[in-house]
């Protein structure tokens, strides 16, 4: 039984009241306090008043006596007054009182009962909260550190991603560089990438990196190609990526390209949009992105709603923010 740590003054004076109605005699309100362990040196000189002259004192002083001595001590003599509570608060054997006495003692022992429930169930309330405070604080620092942790990966990718753009004579170093950084870019603001992206060798005038992926935003899955060209991209460069699309059932698409993009190559993804989520996206955005600290799913999110709300693929929220 989880009872404060000293009897309140209303619970203080039920006991006084009560527990000499529970015990037929001194002697019998002395062993009370013996069997609840409280110690001998509480009780030697009651008892020693008792045996010399027992009508010098009453049974209620006795028992006023013992608990404010026990209320004195403090934490020291908690578990006795948690016995002394527990054995008021669980008597049955009303019987055993004098005959006049058991019907008050059978009610002031109800009411005892009604304020330990009511003081344990402020006490129960007082311990969730607590507990639900606790929780929060433990949460509050876990994100703290997840966002911590997640910052320091951002800024590392950022200082990798800034780096591709000082090789420009190792295009074979740069597209594989390019893969592990879209991976982890991707990964970082959790968004599921379902095949990895990986560098496609490709031969023809003009081409310097494909990067293909996979990724799921939201439950949808969306086939990734990044282009890393010196001039835009025209619409001869994104039709093989367009043809992927189609052949991919419900699959969208996201085409990242370092250079600009063609208005044919544009005029050619909107018609796209008639049947397939098409967005464009420049790798421009991204370092925007980066220098913002904004969402990337959220990025793609909105370019995502716009090309389909407005027939628009080369949106650019960045822009607006």
């Amino acid at each position: 039984m989880d009872i404060i740590y000293h009897y309140p003054p209303e619970l203080f004076n039920l006991l006084v009241d009560t527990i000499p109605l529970l015990c037929r005699s001194k002697t019998d309100t002395v062993l009370f306090f013996r069997g609840a362990g409280v110690e001998y040196k509480h009780l030697s000189d009651i008892e020693q008043r008792i045996n010399q002259d027992k009508d010098s004192i009453t049974k209620y002083e006795i028992v006023r006596t013992v608990i404010s001595r026990l209320n004195e001590q403090g934490e020291i003599t908690l578990r006795e007054r948690r016995e002394i509570l527990k054995r008021v608060t669980e008597f049955e054997t009303f019987s055993n009182c004098w005959p006049n006495d058991q019907l008050k003692a059978k009610g002031l022992v109800s009411e005892i009962r009604h304020v330990v429930n009511v003081k344990d169930s402020f006490t129960r309330m007082k311990q969730e909260h607590e507990k639900e405070r606790s929780k929060t604080q433990l949460e509050h620092q876990r994100k703290t550190a997840e966002l911590e942790g997640k910052k320091k990966v951002l800024e590392e990718i950022k200082r990798d991603f800034y780096s591709l753009f000082g090789i420009e004579d190792d295009k074979q170093k740069r597209g594989k560089l390019l893969e592990q950084v879209l991976n982890r870019l991707f990964k970082a603001y959790g968004i599921l990438v379902k095949e990895s992206f990986a560098l496609i060798k490709e031969e023809g005038e003009g081409v310097s990196e494909q990067i293909d992926g996979v990724i799921k935003i939201d439950g949808h899955t969306y086939l990734v190609e990044m282009k890393w060209w010196q001039k835009p991209l025209g619409k001869e460069e994104i039709s093989p990526h367009l043809v992927n699309i189609f052949s991919r059932g419900h699959a969208g698409g996201i085409i990242i390209s370092a250079s600009q993009y063609t208005k044919p190559a544009i005029i050619t993804c909107k018609e796209a949009l008639l049947h397939k989520v098409i967005v464009l996206c420049e790798l421009e955005e991204i370092v925007m992105l980066l220098e913002k600290e904004k969402d990337l799913q959220d990025f793609f999110r909105t370019k995502i709603d716009v090309a389909i709300a407005d027939k628009n693929p080369l949106f650019k929220p960045l822009e607006k923010a």
